[in-house]
């Protein structure tokens, strides 16, 4: 009986030194949810998301994770005009040529943003939300397997 006790506290003892499992990254869906809890905060974490469309604007360069980037599901991947460059550079050619149709992981905050509707120039009362992820360097982002 001694003898048992002292196995199967033994065991005890060296499952708890085993390694933690490997957390996968969150997925987009999670990732929206998740910064809609957070708001107006935001949540540091590594998204997965398939690039399903693109999108320039102002100098930036948008990847979707949805077709429609009003979805509610839709994740954007916000590239800041002064990381394009840097990508150029990685890739040989612009983010979102290279990434569209591919799976990515992205490390940065996934944030609510409120997006205006704007009517003759100017802003009106209506507005949806889509979360953003912002990134500055091409080192946040990875091809996904």
């Amino acid at each position: 009986m001694k003898t048992t006790l002292v196995l199967a506290t033994a065991f005890l003892l060296l499952a708890g030194c085993a390694a933690p499992p490997a957390t996968s990254p969150t997925t987009s869906y999670d990732a929206v949810q998740r910064a809609a809890a957070a708001a107006p905060d935001g949540v540091f974490d590594t998204y997965a998301l398939e690039v399903r469309a693109t999108g320039r604007e102002h100098g930036h360069i948008y990847l979707n994770s949805e077709m429609d980037y009003r979805d509610q599901r839709n994740v954007t991947v916000e590239i800041l005009p002064t990381a394009i460059p840097a990508f150029r550079q990685a890739y040989g050619q612009d983010a979102d040529t290279y990434l569209q149709g591919r799976r990515i992981l992205v490390s940065g905050e996934a944030k609510r943003v409120t997006i205006w509707f704007f009517a003759n120039g100017k802003q009106t009362d209506k507005y949806y939300y889509q979360t953003h992820i912002l990134v500055a360097d091409p080192s946040q982002i990875q091809l996904g397997s």
